[in-house]
This record gives structure tokens, C-alpha cells and sequence, in this order.
């Protein structure tokens, strides 16, 4: 018996086709039997939740009316993509999800001709999708394109730079706002604050054209008004900023009413031109625990349905957060509180990850020196390049994978004027279940290039809280770029800090006390940058105690990428038998080219190996398993080390 058997209805569904001849009732059945397979299976392998339970009716809907894959149907980030996986013939492997081997937690194209766009960053789909358009038209093809998109993901400015397209071409286009009143985070800003006003205010009496086409089967609107007042975003205001950008707007409805989707659906399927709907759903819907909490269940972990109200959740949470071992997202959240106690101009920044990156205990805490900008990662380095002009001290919180997104700011707005702006860089190297779209593989590559660039990469949590204090201090732009998830256990010591010293690298291993040299001894050197340190030391300790008196073997903490310690370097590289650089980035441009450039200009240097990222985007896995198939573990170390030494 399969997972599936349990849901007789679910299990027939092997493409989207067999939606077909389903009539409402039998859909809502479905969309029952989904929502309970994905608590289930869920709850076994982990994975993104929240916002899955939330667009069961809407994926039913669109695979019911529009003929995918012809029609392009084009997920904002991707988070909520589950329920399309599972009507396109991906059920049985959804116990793989986000798994070595298994399938993505995004949609991708290598994996389904479903799967239209590669998504896992926010505010693409309008974009992608008008894209297909313009192409569909110029084809002479039928095919409709569909983009779902957020109302988190509408913060951003590259949203509307579509929408400002599209409104001006005559391409078939739906773009389909869910909106939940949150993304990740709580949406903040302008556009957020107008919804809400729109929709406390009393509803206008009139409905356009169009509107009254679309609609001309459902409740009337005083009725779907009245039962759902608090959703009622502009539905019927005249110049509505979409109007105003071209669309024919239509909306909101309910997102979990299926029979009024499908006919909603069907009606706009027939319209030509930019068509824009809005609908309002419910994060966890049907889960009363991410009902209640959203963000707590965005992602889960494998086990979350033992917790099975709110009460339960938050006491299983706060059993982890007081595990002796802290992430180095905690320890940046316990850093920055520490650090704004002790000065008063320090401000807090975030493109809407507060939780993701550690800022709810500064947020509360620091209310008036905390900004989330919302998804506009652009903006919240200019910001802070602004703030940095007038003598305020802002941190920069943001994942490696969405610096990408503000890289011409970085550069031009932060480095040039030499700004003294700090970037703690979370999820730096490989991420894991993520994959390769959230990887941090390019941040040490595309940031060494940049002049007034200090770049750190600490090896443990002890050292990136005391970078992160070390970075502050400097009256320039300054890197701090740490892993996801935690690292060796080094605590803490706030009484006694390390001594950092700018460009200076550390020895920390060194078994030369313990050896009896000869000429038979070979010298290895290891240059490690950042959080692979312990995985260096483990392969020279295994080393040592299996080849006594083979290897004189030392182990070098790097801790700077820019300024590097070329000197140091440069000394170890003319007096050991083999040099090798180790770090958890794209080798292409990252710290061991930075060694090998150093190098070049010198003779009597010995063989160097770059141990890192290869050049190629990494498939979803856990962080070990990645690196383990790298060879960036002790046992690829080890390896690497030997078959080098033995001249194979």
C-alpha cells in the first residue's frame, strides 16, 4: 500500500488531464484529499508548508481550465508549487522532496515540462511569463500565460517594471495576485498600508464591464462583499493602480472558493489582453497551527504535525532555541541586540527576512532603529549607503543568494564613495534542501573584485560574533559571510576577544613539535577560509595520528579573504610540498584564486590545489552530503592529500 492509497480520489490523478471530467464537488473533495497529503507527507520529509495549504483550490483551478503544459503557468518563487507537482504526475515522489536525488523544492524546467520557469527568487513570474506572451503572439501560438504572484513579491520594484510592460503591449497575459497578507515575513511598506485602507472603507456600488462579465455567475457583490468585507481590496475603486497600469483588473475573490475560481477562470481564459485577478487566501489553510502562525511554518522540518496546536509549537520552539549550540543566525541575532546596546547609531536592515536572518529579538527590542524594506534588496543597500552619509551605522542582514539581486549598489552606491555600511551575509555557501537557486556559491567571487571591499569569513561562531564586532568598528564597507546552520560549537566568549588584526591570517594547527623530520617528511599546507576550518583540522589530526612522521602538517585560519595575507602565503607556499586552499565558494574568482594570483609573480612555489564550489550549479542535498561529493569533508581532504603526495 502506497501513501496515495489513502486517498482514493488523489491517487487517480496522474496529469492534469484527469481533472478533466471532474465536476465541482468531486474537485473539492480533491482539493481535501491534497491538503491531507501534504500534511503528511510533510510532516516525513519537511519542507516548505504554509503557503502550499494556501494554494490548493487556486492550482485545482488553473490545471482544471487552462490546458497546461501548452499554457504556461509561471510560480512566484516557487514556495507554493507543491499542489502543482502532485497534479503533475510527481505524488509518489513527493517523499523525495528537497532530497539528494529527489525532487526540487522549486519548480524546474529539467524536471517537468510543467514546470515552465526556473523560480526560487521572488518577484520573477510577471516578468517570465510576458516573456512567453510576446513570444506566444509572435509565434502565432494559442498558448495563455499565467503568472501567480504574492502580494509580498509585488514589493518589489522589479514587479512593477513588468507590469508597466505589460499593461503597455497587447500580449495574453493573466497575472494572478494571491494575496495573504504576508510573504515571509509580515508585508510592511506603502503599498501594503494603501490595501489596508482600501479595504476598511465601504465598497463602492458600481462594477466595470468587464468585471460584471467575469463575475456575471458568482454571488452578487454586496453578498460576496458583506461575507467577506475584510478581503475587499479595491474590488470596484475606478482607477485602480492596475487600471491605471493597463490591466483589466478583476477581483478580489475568494481564493478558496473553487467553484467561483473555476468560473472566474473560465470567463477571463476567453478575454484577450492583459487581465489581472486578485484573489485572498489563507496561509495554512486547514492547518489551524500555520494558520495561526505563518511564518513558524513556512518551512518545516520532518515531525512538525506532533506539534499539533499553536500552544505545543511555540513550546517545541522554544526547546530549540535554548539548544546549547546556536546557528550563526543566532549569533548574529544575539550580536546585533549587544552591539545596539552599546551604541546608539547602529540600525538594523532587512529585505524581508526578519526571521530568516535573526532580527526579531532586535526588532522588538530596537523597533525605531529597525527597518524592513520589504523584497527590494536594491533599496536596502542605498538606504543604508544613505544613512551611512549622515554618520549612522547600518547592518545590512541578507542572505548571499539575494546580495546577487543589489550588485550594481553594492558596488556604486556602497564602495565607491567608501561607505561604512556592514554586510552580515547569511546562508554564504551551500544552503542544502534549498538547492541551487538559495546556494551562496558567488558571494566571495563577485564581492573580492570590488575595491574598499573587507571581506571575513569567520570559522566558527566565537569568531563571527567577534568579526561582526571587528566589522562595525571599520570606517568602511565590510563583509561578514557565514553558513547556514551551525557550526563547530565554539562558544562564545564576549569577556575576551579574539585578536583580529586586518589581512592577517592565523596558524592553528602545527604537528612539527611532534614529528621526527627527515627527508622522507612531506609538508602540507592548508589555507582555510572560513567554516570548512573544522573539517581541516579533523583531516590533519587524522593524518598525524595515521602517518606519524609522513606529514608535517599545518593548518592555516585564513579569516580574510580582502586584504588577504599574501605574505604569509607567499612564505608557505616556498616552504611546504604541497599547498592546499579550501573554502565553501565558486572556485572561479573565490579565495583560492585570490592565493593563486598573489602567487603567480613568485618562483620556488610548490604545487597548489583549490579545493571548493566546481563550476557547476549544486542539486538540492543536505550541506554534508554536498560537500562530501566536493570533496571539501575531511575524508575528500585526506584523499585529495594522498593521491597528490603518491603522484597519482
Amino acid at each position: 500500500m502506497t501513501e496515495l492509497s489513502r486517498y482514493p480520489l488523489l491517487e487517480t490523478i496522474k496529469s492534469p488531464d484527469d481533472l478533466t471530467d471532474l465536476d465541482n464537488d468531486q474537485l473539492i473533495l480533491l482539493a481535501t484529499e491534497l491538503r491531507a497529503f501534504l500534511l503528511q507527507s510533510l510532516n516525513k520529509t519537511g519542507g516548505h508548508l504554509s503557503s502550499n495549504l494556501g494554494a490548493v483550490e487556486l492550482t485545482i483551478a488553473l490545471h482544471r481550465i487552462y490546458n497546461t503544459p501548452e499554457d504556461k503557468i509561471i510560480w512566484d518563487v516557487g514556495h507554493q508549487a507543491y499542489p502543482h507537482k502532485i497534479l503533475t504526475g510527481r505524488a509518489e515522489q513527493l517523499s523525495s522532496i528537497r532530497s539528494k536525488n529527489g525532487l526540487s523544492g522549486f519548480p524546474k524546467r529539467s524536471e517537468s515540462p510543467y514546470d515552465a520557469f526556473g523560480v526560487g527568487h521572488s518577484s520573477t513570474s510577471i516578468s517570465a511569463a510576458l516573456g512567453m506572451a510576446i513570444a506566444a503572439k509572435k509565434t502565432d501560438q494559442q498558448q495563455k500565460s499565467i503568472a501567480i504572484i504574492g502580494d509580498g513579491a509585488m514589493t518589489a520594484g522589479m514587479a512593477f517594471e513588468a507590469l508597466n510592460h505589460a499593461g503597455d503591449l497587447d500580449a495574453d497575459l493573466l497575472v494572478i495576485l494571491n494575496d495573504n497578507d504576508m510573504s515571509i515575513s509580515p508585508n510592511v511598506g506603502g503599498l501594503s498600508n494603501y490595501f489596508a485602507k482600501v479595504l476598511s472603507g465601504k465598497f463602492y456600488s458600481t462594477v466595470k464591464s468587464n468585471s460584471k462579465k467575469v463575475l456575471s455567475s458568482m454571488p452578487s457583490v454586496w453578498e460576496l462583499a458583506c461575507r467577506a468585507e475584510e478581503h475587499m481590496k479595491g474590488m470596484v475603486v475606478p482607477g485602480t493602480l492596475f487600471e491605471e497600469l493597463g490591466f483589466n483588473y478583476i477581483g478580489p475573490i475568494d481564493g478558496h472558493d473553487l467553484p467561483t475560481l473555476l468560473t472566474t477562470l473560465r470567463n477571463i481564459k476567453a478575454l484577450s489582453g492583459p487581465q489581472f485577478l486578485h484573489i485572498v487566501t489563507q496561509k495554512g489553510k486547514g492547518f489551524e497551527a500555520a494558520e495561526q502562525h505563518p511564518t513558524q511554518y513556512h518551512a518545516t522540518t520532518p515531525g512538525f504535525y506532533d506539534a499539533i496546536n499553536a500552544q505545543q509549537a511555540e513550546q517545541a520552539s522554544a526547546v530549540v532555541s535554548k539548544e546549547n549550540t546556536p546557528t550563526y543566525t543566532q549569533v548574529f541575532s544575539e550580536w546585533i541586540v549587544d552591539a545596539a546596546n552599546n551604541d546608539q547609531q547602529l540600525i538594523g536592515i532587512t529585505p524581508a527576512m526578519r526571521e530568516g536572518s535573526g532580527l526579531v529579538e532586535f526588532s522588538e527590542q530596537f523597533a525605531d532603529r529597525y527597518y524592513d524594506v520589504g523584497i527590494a534588496e536594491q533599496h536596502s543597500i542605498t538606504l543604508a549607503a544613505g544613512m551611512a552619509c549622515e554618520g549612522l551605522k547600518p547592518v545590512v542582514a541578507i542572505y548571499s543568494s539575494f546580495l546577487q539581486r543589489a550588485y550594481d549598489q553594492l558596488i556604486h552606491d556602497v564602495a565607491l564613495q567608501n561607505l561604512a555600511v556592514l554586510f552580515a551575509i547569511d546562508r554564504g555557501g551551500i544552503v542544502g534542501g534549498d538547492g541551487a537557486t538559495h546556494s551562496g556559491s558567488f558571494d566571495l567571487s563577485f564581492m573580492r573584485c570590488i575595491p574598499n571591499m573587507t571581506i571575513m569569513a569567520p570559522a566558527n561562531e566565537n569568531e563571527c560574533y567577534h568579526m561582526l564586532d571587528y566589522g562595525l568598528a571599520l570606517n568602511s564597507p565590510v563583509a561578514v559571510r557565514y553558513p547556514r546552520g551551525k557550526g563547530s560549537g565554539e562558544r562564545i566568549n564576549k569577556q575576551q576577544s579574539i585578536h583580529l588584526e586586518l589581512g592577517k591570517a592565523v596558524t592553528v594547527f602545527n604537528n612539527a613539535g611532534d614529528l621526527v623530520l627527515s627527508e622522507q617528511t612531506q609538508r602540507i599546507s592548508i589555507l582555510s577560509f572560513g567554516s570548512l576550518l573544522h573539517e581541516a583540522l579533523s583531516a590533519a589530526n587524522i593524518l598525524t595520528k595515521e602517518k606519524a612522521n609522513s606529514y608535517h602538517i599545518q593548518v592555516i585560519n585564513m579569516r580574510f579573504i580582502k586584504p588577504l595575507d599574501a605574505n604569509l602565503a607567499l612564505q608557505i607556499a616556498q616552504n611546504s610540498d604541497l599547498l592546499l586552499t579550501l573554502e565553501d565558494n565558486a572556485l572561479a574568482g573565490g579565495a583560492g584564486s585570490a592565493v593563486n594570483e598573489s602567487l603567480v609573480a613568485h618562483t620556488g612555489i610548490c604545487p597548489i590545489i583549490n579545493l571548493g564550489l566546481p563550476d557547476k550549479f549544486p542539486e538540492h542535498a543536505t550541506q554534508y552530503e554536498i560537500h562530501h561529493d566536493y570533496g571539501l569533508d575531511s575524508v575528500g581532504i585526506i584523499k585529495t592529500i594522498q593521491q597528490k603526495m603518491s603522484g597519482h
